[in-house]
């Protein structure tokens, strides 16, 4: 038997093109340009935020700069520090599809669903989304948490599936990569002496999850690491560092390949900051100890879509 449909009325069409609009081109391809579009702000963030206190999640928030639904530290994604007071458990469950902790200090336990395992101080590790996240501190311990919650927010998009299981990757074996990264040859004249977090699911990428792309970096005393630049945002954590290491953030090059008019941003112990998408940045280390920066990055997205044009200075 056949159904009988309903069309619709034409009162209920008349509204179909109320949001519709039209745009001369060369005035509005260019939404940055144009000021159109808010940039990602320069912003740090200080290891006050977490250093003592009651168990908590501290989002580092931007959306009102950003002109977004908040928390977002960048269009796309949404980092924060996680204390944990011995003892005592936090509960985290972002519609996102990625998520990527390092242990700043502490210990404990991470747990979704049927998966779990034990975290200790410099461990990375990470869980997709699309169920609840306990970690549990066995000692007080404090968390730096990358996500990409703002980006699904924007897409209007729901969890559907994970891409990866839960993956941890230990301290000592971190540790021991960027060692032997550091100990190359080449080394001294590499525009980066770093480690990728990689996933075995994303050969193509080589990121820590389809989405997100982790860093491990060290600058060895005296070292000045070049200017590079790439088209996503990067959310830098400082592991460890002395008085003395520093990265310049600009938009241009001079003709020497040095940032021209840049920004400074000095580096503590346990700090984040924002470098925008597109800038050019250095790091630089007068002090006599090693430097570690932690970059989360939407890079995995970037890369998988063709578009993140990592360039270097000469």
């Amino acid at each position: 038997m056949l159904q009988k449909t309903t069309e619709p009325s034409l009162e209920s069409n008349a509204s179909a093109t109320d949001d519709a609009q039209y745009f001369e081109y060369t005035s509005s391809a260019n939404p940055i340009g144009a000021k159109l579009i808010s940039r990602v702000p320069y912003h740090a963030f200080p290891a006050t935020l977490y250093a003592d206190g009651p168990t908590r999640v501290v989002p580092l928030d931007l959306s009102s700069e950003l002109r977004c639904d908040g928390p977002a530290t960048g269009p796309g994604l949404c980092a924060s520090f996680v204390r944990i007071v011995g003892g005592e458990s936090v509960t985290l469950s972002p519609v996102a599809t990625s998520q990527v902790f390092y242990v700043i200090d502490g210990e404990g336990a991470a747990s979704q669903r049927d998966a779990g395992f034990r975290f200790a101080k410099g461990d990375f590790f990470t869980f997709p989304g699309g169920a609840e996240l306990t970690l549990r501190a066995d000692a007080t311990a404090r968390l730096y948490m990358v996500n990409d919650a703002p980006l699904l927010t924007y897409l209007g998009a729901s969890f559907g599936h994970p891409r990866f299981r839960p993956t941890l990757y230990p301290a000592s074996r971190a540790q021991e990569e960027l060692r032997k990264v550091s100990g190359a040859a080449a080394a001294s004249v590499r525009n980066r002496v770093s480690i990728l977090l990689g996933n075995a699911n994303f050969p193509q990428t080589r990121t820590v999850t389809h989405s997100l792309w982790a860093m491990f970096g060290v600058i060895a005393p005296g070292a000045v690491q070049k200017p590079h630049r790439h088209q996503s945002i990067a959310l830098d954590f400082i592991s460890d560092c002395a008085p003395g290491c520093y990265t310049l953030v600009g938009t241009e090059l001079d003709e020497h390949g040095n940032i021209r008019n840049p920004q400074r941003v000095d580096w503590t112990p346990g700090m984040a900051f924002v470098t925008p998408p597109g800038y050019w940045h250095a790091h630089f280390n007068e002090s006599d100890a090693n430097g570690y920066v932690i970059p989360i990055q939407d890079a995995g997205l970037q890369t998988y879509l063709r578009s993140l044009d990592i360039q270097f200075a000469r």
